[in-house]
């Protein structure tokens, strides 16, 4: 019954389109179309085709605010479309130079009361970027937007590769919802999300045959909260605001800004196939950098001796051998995790870092976001959370000579913690910290609106591969989605890279990885993120083939281009990365059997390679007929490529 009155109001709203005010926006290539309705008597929406199939159908736009509705029977006065084209340069993201071309549609809207307000489209080739920017009504200094009436209504054919959003304040410590649960892969869109709380950004459809729509947000800063998708309903997604059980109840679900001002922006990346999701840039596309540093901040690999060896290994003389580790490595950082405020101090922390310096290794250091929205004991604890108290640590810091810092456990997407983020990354700078956030939220664009931030986990990362075998049978699966899905849309903070067959200190107990020497390498390929934190322990140096370490040596962290291959999210993934005149190539596979491929290699330009396969040497190949390299995936297997 519910169906039949909901098939009734839209051919209602479909009859109402006739006497619609209508915009539309296409991409400069001309595949990607917005339509735009205003019905004289409904509701503000938009749809979406791609070279002339439907992607997207009529989904609601518009808002429940404090001072009112907007999007209901509202008067489209006049719309413009322009084109707009920036050239910017990034040091990391997965490409260094972007040259973005779009056309913008911008609607002028009133509501019935005199309300002014705009919804603005940014359409490039693959990506639509949208928001609301609301005036100042009389005065009416700010807005609470109490609800979001935005929507994602796909054809009926639609599969979905989707993660849930968690209950607030459970898991270890009460530390969620920290976006770390499960992805279920083609799923049916009617099915309940796990918790019953929808799904987080970023999600990933399969619109049956036609094509791809990746759904996520970008630009979110203190002034919104974090938003998330509801679960299905008649084949549609609303956008929800976080729960108000989370970050322990403090702060408000629903955001609130001065006016004039803007929603953050959503984004959709939609295509044929799954290049253009591979390749996007639209998180950054659409946003600016919210400071300028004085700092040159120095990206690149580091040692993590917590991820195998636990908490007992933060100790004075156990940093010492992972600073070692890093040193004949080769690399530039250690992380030294949680407790290291008891268990080292900061007195004998000074002698640390001299002695990293000695070995031209520099250090992060781990603190908890601090302390009345969860139960963690693990210090530092109460030092990032209070002003005074975090300007009077990162001083300290800036003072001994720490690079950055590791900040866990937020719970979050309320504005309040959105706050918290942008404070603890904006004084960071003020002190050249480099910040990477654990137990955290995704990033929305802000690789390029802060200048010293260098990775998020907020994906089920490598941790949960030591405490589960459970995760370790996953491993493949897992990886086979994460190019297509969580860092697509941002830097990554996996700390992977297993060389250890057992994942323990011992090399000879713990969780069984599952997963060949080649596939982990590979995955040094595909996530990308600008400071990797490797798996490494001291025993790989002695007990890892050497062409394994080799590897990892010379594997950058930041890219120049990227370019999809082949693949299938949950099945394989094979991507290309550039570093200044050398491709990387990294495969990895989930599938069941042997997956012979003939990856296209004619763009990237490559008449000979090295290919890593598990021998003690890369073997070299000739790029012969017409640019196409054969090679054979294997089960939990993959493969790198290296060539000029």
């Amino acid at each position: 019954m519910k169906k039949s009155l909901y098939l009734l109001f839209i051919a209602a709203s479909m009859a109402l389109s006739a006497h619609a005010q209508d915009a539309s926006v296409t991409s400069p290539d001309g595949q990607l179309v917005v339509n735009v309705q205003m019905p004289e008597k409904g509701d503000l929406s938009y749809s979406v085709t791609y070279a002339g199939v439907p992607m997207l159908e009529q989904s609601a736009l518009g808002m429940e605010t404090n001072i009112g509705v907007y999007g209901h029977k509202d008067k489209l006065e006049k719309h413009e479309v322009t084109p707009v084209e920036e050239t910017y340069s990034m040091n990391r993201i997965k490409t260094s130079l972007v040259n973005y071309k779009a056309n913008k549609l911008v609607c002028d809207l009133v509501t019935r009361d005199g309300r002014k307000w705009k919804v603005e489209f940014l359409v490039s080739n693959n990506d639509i970027a949208f928001r609301y920017l609301l005036e100042k009504y009389g005065e009416t200094g700010a807005v609470r937007i109490m609800k979001e009436k935005t929507a994602f209504h796909f054809p009926s054919a639609t599969t979905t590769f989707l993660t849930p959003q968690s209950d607030a304040m459970i898991g270890w410590k009460r530390t969620k919802p920290s976006y770390e649960e499960y992805y279920k892969a083609d799923a049916p869109m009617n099915i309940r999300s796990q918790y019953g709380h929808g799904y987080t950004f970023p999600a990933l459809f399969h619109v049956g045959e036609s094509g791809w729509v990746l759904v996520s947000e970008t630009g979110v800063d203190s002034k919104y909260c974090g938003s998330r998708l509801s679960d299905c309903q008649f084949d549609t997604y609303t956008l929800e605001f976080p729960m108000p059980e989370e970050f322990n109840g403090n702060g408000t679900s629903e955001p609130a800004f001065a006016l004039p001002g803007a929603t953050p922006w959503r984004t959709l990346t939609v295509g044929n196939s799954l290049k253009p999701i591979v390749e996007t840039t639209v998180a950054w596309d659409v946003v600016k950098p919210l400071y300028e540093t004085e700092h040159a901040y120095k990206f690149g690999k580091g040692t993590w001796s917590w991820i195998l060896w636990q908490d007992g290994s933060i100790n004075y003389d156990d940093q010492v051998k992972f600073i070692d580790l890093a040193s004949a490595m080769g690399f530039q950082y250690a992380l030294i995790d949680n407790f290291w405020d008891k268990n080292i101090g900061k007195e004998r922390m000074k002698d640390l870092i001299a002695y990293a310096k000695s070995k031209q290794v520099e250090l992060f250091l781990w603190y908890s976001s601090s302390g009345y929205w969860n139960d963690i004991e693990q210090g530092p604890i109460n030092k990032m959370d209070n002003a005074i108290i975090r300007k009077k640590e990162m001083k300290w810091l800036r003072e001994v000579g720490v690079k950055g810092i590791k900040v866990d456990f937020f719970a979050g997407d309320k504005q309040e913690t959105m706050r918290l983020y942008e404070e603890i990354l904006s004084d960071a700078d003020d002190n050249g910290l480099m910040v990477i956030f654990h137990g955290c939220t995704i990033p929305r664009g802000w690789e390029r609106m802060y200048p010293n931030y260098v990775g998020s986990e907020a994906v089920r990362a490598s941790e949960n591969l030591v405490f589960n075998q459970s995760d370790c049978d996953q491993e493949a699966f897992n990886g086979c989605l994460h190019p297509f899905i969580r860092n697509s849309v941002g830097i990554m903070e996996f700390g992977g890279c297993f060389l250890n067959h057992r994942l323990h200190k011992s090399n000879q107990k713990g969780s069984i990885r599952k997963t060949t020497d080649i596939f982990e390498l590979a995955t040094a390929v595909l996530f990308q993120n600008p400071i990797q934190n490797f798996a490494l322990a001291p025993n790989n140096l002695q007990d890892a083939p050497a062409v394994c370490l080799d590897f990892l040596r010379q594997v950058p962290t930041t890219w120049d281009e990227t370019r999809f291959l082949d693949g299938y999210p949950g099945k394989y993934a094979v991507v290309a990365r550039r570093k200044g005149d050398t491709w990387y190539i990294g495969g990895i596979s989930a599938a069941a059997e042997p997956l012979k491929l003939k990856l296209d290699l004619s763009l990237l330009g490559l008449k000979e390679v090295e290919v890593y396969d598990g021998g003690n040497t890369p073997v070299k190949k000739i790029v012969k007929v017409k640019g196409l390299l054969p090679v054979t995936l294997n089960p939990e297997d993959g493969v790198v490529i290296v060539g000029k």
